[in-house]
């Protein structure tokens, strides 16, 4: 038995809940910056009201990246830029699926 079968093989007296095993496989195929960036992508285009809108998004060093197709809806997320952002942290931080220790989004580019 090698190094990685003895650390996660469990006994048939333990059990252990479907929420380790999941985060035991994100953090053991490094999938967790992948899985972040997906996250935040899907919970822009839920806070945002603008998923038809963003044409691209991009999200690199905390900042969160998004390419507009229409300025009318630019404008309305420009002005509610803040409101937005905390949003969308507080409910990254409720998925249980986001690893925090990436770091959350720090701010919105909007294009």
């Amino acid at each position: 038995m090698n190094d990685y079968e003895s650390r996660y093989r469990i006994a048939r007296k333990e059990a252990v809940p479907m929420e380790e095993l999941v985060a035991m496989y994100i953090r053991d195929m490094r999938i967790t910056a992948g899985l972040n960036r997906q996250r935040i992508f899907e919970t822009w285009e839920e806070v945002s009201g603008c998923a038809s809108y963003t044409l691209d998004k991009y999200f690199k060093d905390g900042v969160l990246y998004c390419r507009m197709s229409s300025s009318v809806a630019r404008s309305r997320v420009n002005l509610q830029k803040d409101f937005i952002l905390n949003l969308l942290n507080a409910r990254l931080a409720k998925d249980k699926l986001y690893n925090p220790d990436e770091g959350f989004v720090k701010a919105i580019v909007l294009k």
